[in-house]
Formats: structure tokens, C-alpha cells, sequence
């Protein structure tokens, strides 16, 4: 393969102490011997940090001082040869060197072909390639932790037991089409049964799926109401922040305000919205049309009503708007409420869950958080116990492979010939190597690393 650059760090006007630029393929130390002047007896050996200088070849001006990290083949995260130039940070100097890099020729990478070179030379298997790119763009501590997993293979490792017990079953019911005369019959029972086992445990490993989606691409909640009801509030007490401006008049909310946090390892990125209530203000008019826009892309609304006011005519209005969405009611202002009034307060027996909150004294925020976590959660008791998560590809893959044994059971019930199934076996061994790479096309490929930034 040629030999590839690229900038392997974020680039920051003014932040950042060191920027790398890293090269892999066959021409990699004889493009750094040409750049990179290490003074005294420095070794150019593998694995090793040299001190020095970077200058242009033919002019000898200095570029930039900086340190060379040598990793020859196969002890390299490509398994090529590979050069990471290691400069001070900032955009001239590491551009520069790049354009060094091309200039002596390298040709400058594309979006995660380091990732891809590995993949295709042994490195990775394509279940841990994701998981880097998974890594790098982790938006909470959990998300980092089953991207960690699945970078150890701990999410390879049982599809490919998985796929190895299809091949077994196949290899079994081949031997009988190519040996009936010299193999006793089939006993159908006992391949049903081992189907029906793999079936169970694919089920397993796919029911990780919700939560995967949930840890890489966050929840999105919108906080919804009448104004005065104390969204804005809940927004600063549950952030820790003052987000939102508060005050006692109605309306002080003009446009959607956001805050990112953590809840149960999930990302969440909450909207505060414009209090919703006919008006003749613009401004106020067309926050209450994105309050309405904000309700409709959320994953999980907020329906928060005051429980000094109780459930009105406009809450009931809103109601009637979000009632459709994932919804959790919060009833806000208990503290100006005497506790068997609380109970007394009317909202429609079609809402399941409800928060009480009294935020100006920041009560109620783990209860809401609670429910959070329990309205979105998707899995089943028996993947909680297990620290990796399919992504959505994988997901897709993996209810192939669950079709096509459902569809082999099918075919062994109404006494197909044995031919019929196979079909289905393959079918399900192919999906199961697409997940981890084993059977993959190049389109698939392109999908997967372009989404990779460039210097990975």
C-alpha cells in the first residue's frame, strides 16, 4: 500500500500544546530521515522517541522542533510502518509539516483509512474498529465504557461463538446431503434445539441494542408548559447553572435554551422551552412555535404544571399536543402546597408517570432523573449484566441472522429437504460475519470508515 498523512489531533487556534502528524505505509521512515534531523547519537530504531528538528528538504529552513515516534511493522496500530511527527500545537507549524509530508510523497489520508489499513491487515476485527470511533466520540463515561469493550473484543467474541455454532449445525446437515448412505439419520429434534440455543442466545446480545443507541446518541428531553410554571428553574437546579433567566413574569423564556448533562450514563440534552399561551408579541409568538417544534423532536417530554395553580384549561390544552410523546408529568411548587392538597391535584389517568418537585429548593431532581431512567429503559433484565452494546449496524446485521433461523426452524417444521436448510444457515453465518467483518463488501466498508475523522 502507498504511504498515507494525515493530522491525527484536533486543531485549536491558540489551544493545544501538541499537534501530531502521523504517517503510515512502506515510505514512512524514509520520508522522516529526509524531514527529521536528530542531533548527537539519537537511534533510529522502533519503538523509540527521537529529539530534534523538522526542515524542508531542500532549503533547510526550520519548520519546527519536535519529537519523532518510530513504530515499524508489524508492532504498529496499522501493522505498516509508522511515523508520528509530534509538534507544538497550533495550525501553521502542523500544516506545514504536513504539507512536508505530501510534498515528500505521502498522500493525505482518508477519513479513518488508519482505522481501515488496520482492519484489512489483521490488526482489528471490524466490531473493535467502531468501537474506536465510538471511543473518540464517547459523550458520557458509560459510553467510553462499552466502547472499551467492544475495543477489547468483548462484543466479537460471542458472535463469532455464535457464528461458529451455525457452522457446526451446517457442517452437520452437509454431511448427511453428501453421506446419507454411510451417517445414521438426522435426528431433527436435536438440530431444532440447537437453533432454538442460538436464537436464544443472539436474542441476548441484539437486546443490548436500545441501550447502545441511547449511550451514543443521547436522549433528548424538552421541558414543556405554561409559562410561570417553573421550567426555567428546573432547568438551573437540574444543571447546576444559571442556563435560563427567571423572573415572575410570563414570557421571560423567548426562545429554546439547551443544557447538556449525564443521567444514568446517558447523555441528555435538555430544552427549555417558551411558555406555551396564545400572545400577540412576535418574538413570544415564535418562541411558542419552537416550544411546539422542540415537543415533537423530543425523545421525552416534560409536561410541567404548577401545583399551586393545579391541572388548567391551557395545561390540558398542552396536553393534548405532546400527549403521543414519551411523557413524564412534573408537578412543580409542592413547597406552597400542604401535602394532602398534593395528592388532590386532577391530572388525566392517562399519565403513568409523575414527579413532584419543588425546584426552587432543589427537591425533587434524583426523582425526576429516576424516572428518567425508567421510561427509557428498553433492555431486559438478562443484558444489564453484560458491558458491551450493538451499534445500529450490528443491530441490522444481527435480526438478518435472526430471520433466516427463524426461517430454517420454519423450514425443518414442514419437512423441506435438507438443501432448503442450508440456505437459511448460510444466510444467518453471512450476517454474522458482516458484524464482525469475516463477510463484508467494500461499500460496507466505505459506509463504516467514513464516518471516521481523517487522522484516524
Amino acid at each position: 500500500m502507498d504511504t498515507i498523512a494525515a493530522i491525527a489531533t484536533a486543531i485549536v487556534p491558540q489551544q493545544g500544546s501538541v499537534g501530531i502528524v502521523r504517517m503510515s505505509g512502506s515510505e514512512s521512515m524514509k520520508i522522516a530521515t529526509t524531514l527529521f534531523h536528530a542531533p548527537g547519537q539519537q537511534v533510529w530504531e522502533t519503538h523509540r522517541i527521537l529529539y530534534g528538528y523538522i526542515r524542508h528538504p531542500q532549503t533547510g529552513q526550520l519548520v519546527d522542533e519536535a519529537l519523532l515516534l518510530i513504530m515499524k511493522a508489524p508492532r504498529s496500530y496499522t501493522r505498516e510502518d509508522v511515523i508520528e511527527f509530534h509538534c507544538h500545537g497550533g495550525i501553521i507549524s502542523i500544516q506545514k509539516v504536513l504539507q512536508l509530508c505530501i510534498e515528500a510523497g505521502a498522500r493525505l489520508a482518508q477519513p479513518g483509512e488508519f482505522t481501515l489499513r488496520a482492519f484489512l491487515n489483521g490488526r482489528l476485527d471490524l466490531t473493535q474498529a467502531e468501537s474506536i470511533a465510538e471511543l473518540v466520540g464517547s459523550q458520557s463515561p458509560a459510553a467510553a465504557q462499552v466502547a472499551l469493550a467492544g475495543l477489547q473484543g468483548k462484543l466479537a467474541s460471542p458472535i463469532r461463538r455464535l457464528r461458529a455454532d451455525c457452522l457446526d449445525v451446517l457442517a452437520e446437515i452437509e454431511a448427511r446431503i453428501d453421506f446419507e448412505e454411510d451417517l445414521p439419520p438426522l435426528d431433527e429434534s436435536e438440530i431444532s434445539q440447537k437453533i432454538d440455543s442460538i436464537l436464544n442466545d443472539l436474542s441476548i446480545v441484539l437486546g443490548t441494542a436500545n441501550r447502545g443507541e441511547l449511550l451514543r446518541t443521547g436522549l433528548k428531553v424538552a421541558i414543556v408548559g405554561r409559562p410561570n410554571v417553573g421550567k426555567s428553574s428546573l432547568l438551573n437546579a437540574w444543571s447546576r447553572s444559571d442556563r435560563a433567566i427567571v423572573t415572575e413574569l410570563p414570557g421571560t423564556t423567548r426562545d429554546v435554551v439547551e443544557s447538556h448533562l449525564v443521567v444514568g450514563g446517558i447523555p441528555v440534552q435538555v430544552l427549555d422551552t417558551a411558555g406555551i399561551r396564545e400572545t400577540e408579541d412576535r418574538v413570544e409568538k415564535i418562541g411558542v412555535e419552537r416550544s411546539y417544534g422542540a415537543a415533537k423532536s423530543a425523545d421525552l417530554v416534560l409536561l410541567t404544571i404548577d401545583a399551586e395553580a393545579g391541572w388548567t384549561e391551557l395545561d390540558e390544552f398542552i396536553y393534548e399536543q405532546v400527549k403521543h410523546r414519551s411523557l413524564i408529568l412534573i408537578i412543580n411548587k409542592v413547597d406552597l402546597v400542604q401535602g394532602e392538597l398534593i395528592k388532590s391535584i386532577f391530572y388525566p389517568e392517562t399519565i403513568k408517570n409523575i414527579v413532584t418537585t419543588a425546584v426552587i429548593n432543589n427537591e425533587g431532581i434524583e426523582d425526576l432523573e429516576a424516572a428518567i431512567i425508567k421510561a427509557v429503559n428498553l433492555d431486559n433484565v438478562e443484558v444489564e449484566n453484560l458491558d458491551f452494546a450493538v451499534n445500529q449496524r450490528q443491530a441490522a446485521a444481527l435480526r438478518r441472522a435472526k430471520i433466516s433461523l427463524e426461517q430454517c426452524l420454519n423450514t425443518i417444521k414442514n419437512n423441506l429437504p435438507l438443501d432448503f436448510w442450508t440456505i437459511d444457515l448460510r444466510g444467518a453465518i453471512y450476517a454474522l460475519g458482516e458484524v464482525t467483518g469475516e463477510d463484508v463488501t467494500e461499500s460496507v466498508l466505505d459506509r463504516i470508515f467514513s464516518r471516521f475523522c481523517i487522522g484516524k
